[in-house]
């Protein structure tokens, strides 16, 4: 039995006729019929009963039917696991991220999975989330690391970690003498943030107004040590990551009291994610779990 025979069989038993299942498997109609035949003569079974006008299943053929399509089905996953493999080799994988992804060391881990596929063509590009998403979108990029969406049907949304908001202050500033802030008090201060668009940007936004702040935006900027350094010579305050604070010991970082929402991250990949982008997700997946529990055993 051929893998040929049971796509022929299928296709005679979709279309009902021999004639349509000829032209739309582009072979002669003989030696479709000569092919049934022969599986028939193989099994020991009629598959079709045969008129003028059309075939229909025998009861044989409905039982094969089933068995038919799964074996075909087995057989194209089995392709596409190869193909899978083959891609990964001389591949290419285009990665977007947040400049500062704490949940895990991306460079160490783009390293370790380059020279296990050193084949594959790798490309790394900074920007903020709402833009490497919509590159996402638009197939620019396999995969990008951004802040978590709330709602992203259409795209892959594979979660990394959390981590609270804190208030980044200059050294000396009236804050720092409390150990935990109430966020209506900074009503009224300077802050520095990234451009509109950036996730943690949106993330304070939303945050700072559930909180009946009215806040002005003095300084924007588009990378986290720029935000540090303003804020460290006293040109504004910043609502930023806990993680943000082993950056620097030029900024006093305080904890926020209330449920506030914390810093989320995501890796979001196309509906289907290629087989570079599902590997590489493993292995951040990987150093996360791997760095988790270096950290416990600490």
């Amino acid at each position: 039995m051929e893998l040929r025979q049971l796509e022929y069989f299928v296709t005679v038993a979709e279309e009902c006729h021999f004639t349509r299942a000829a032209k739309r498997l582009r072979v002669a109609q003989s030696g479709l019929s000569a092919s049934i035949r022969s599986l028939e003569r193989e099994l020991g079974a009629s598959l079709f009963l045969r008129n003028t006008r059309q075939v229909e299943l025998t009861a044989a053929g409905r039982a094969f039917l089933t068995e038919a399509r799964r074996a075909l089905s087995a057989t194209d996953a089995a392709r596409e696991a190869v193909s899978a493999v083959q891609g990964l080799l001389r591949g290419s994988l285009a990665i977007g991220s947040l400049q500062c992804l704490h949940v895990v060391d991306l460079p160490k881990v783009l390293a370790r999975f380059l020279a296990e596929h050193p084949g594959l063509d790798i490309q790394l590009r900074h920007g903020g989330s709402a833009e490497l998403i919509e590159q996402v979108r638009g197939g620019q990029l396999d995969l990008a690391f951004v802040a978590r969406p709330e709602r992203c049907p259409d795209l892959t949304v594979t979660p990394l970690a959390e981590e609270p908001l804190v208030l980044a202050c200059p050294l000396g500033h009236p804050f720092t003498s409390e150990a935990r802030l109430d966020l209506a008090k900074a009503d009224g201060e300077r802050f520095v943030d990234f451009v509109p668009g950036w996730g943690s940007r949106e993330l304070a936004d939303g945050v700072l107004a559930a909180a009946g702040v009215e806040r002005r935006v003095a300084l924007e900027v588009t990378d986290v040590h720029s935000l540090l350094d303003l804020v460290a010579s006293g040109l504004g305050i910043a609502l930023v990551p806990q993680s943000f604070s082993v950056k620097t010991d030029e900024v006093a970082f305080l904890g926020l009291d209330g449920a506030v929402p914390p810093w989320a991250t995501a890796g979001v990949s196309a509906g289907k994610t290629s087989a570079a982008a599902a590997a590489f997700l493993r292995a951040v997946a990987e150093a996360k779990s791997g760095r988790a529990k270096h950290s416990l055993a600490l």
